[in-house]
């Protein structure tokens, strides 16, 4: 009895296929290089887009605002790629990207407080004022690290977990059309909560890094 007849692929016709991927990914990263976007527009782009998220969240609409801080959030992360990318990256950028992403973070996180405030929650206004801090202090101990020269990257709450935990308390804020829930205070809980365990792990790693490099 025969084999059923099984039909083959021509060989090179996926490896045709990624070369056209990778070339139209080409001609793209070479319009975008050639054209006058930089990267601090982009950067510029993000924080538009926070402060919109912050209005929003004031209104109490979450959704959107959510929508939006993760848009903004998105566009920060692809400054940096892009300026490496085209090469018109510049100290001032960098520095420029550093601060708004500080000052975007603080900006949304300010409107949860204020619609806490509004709620009478005390306790969600205390924990976002922790989530402030201690993400402020997340960025400042590695940049207090790697100015004595050691790299500090480790801990939980790095920039993309707590964007990430704010943009699920915000997108479930009313429970999304999903039941009669609110993630919104248990977000803010968490991001303290980590954000100030971060700053413990950063400093004990930033002492043993600097006992370790100590001679005798």
């Amino acid at each position: 009895m025969s084999s059923p007849e099984v039909t083959k692929r021509p060989a090179g016709r996926r490896p045709a296929r990624a070369a056209r991927t990778g070339e139209r990914r080409a001609i793209v990263r070479n319009r975008l290089i050639e054209s006058r976007l930089t990267p601090n527009a982009i950067s510029l782009s993000g924080l538009v887009l926070n402060v919109a998220a912050a209005v929003l969240v004031w209104e109490r609409h979450f959704f959107i605002g959510g929508v939006a801080f993760i848009v903004g959030s998105i566009m920060d992360t692809l400054d940096g790629r892009y300026s490496r990318m085209s090469g018109k990256g510049t100290p001032f950028g960098a520095f420029l990207d550093s601060t708004l992403d500080r000052l975007e973070e603080g900006i949304v996180l300010t409107a949860v407080a204020a619609t806490f405030a509004r709620q009478h929650d005390q306790l969600a206004v205390a924990a976002v004022v922790v989530a402030v801090l201690a993400s402020l202090m997340v960025s400042y101990t590695r940049a207090r690290a790697e100015a004595l020269g050691v790299e500090c990257k480790v801990g939980l709450a790095t920039r993309a977990v707590r964007v990430t935990i704010l943009s699920v308390g915000l997108v479930f804020a009313r429970g999304a059309s999903l039941g009669h829930f609110s993630l919104l205070a248990p977000a803010v809980y968490v991001l303290a909560i980590l954000s100030a365990f971060t700053v413990l792990q950063r400093i004990l790693h930033v002492r043993s890094e600097l006992r370790a490099a100590s001679p005798g």
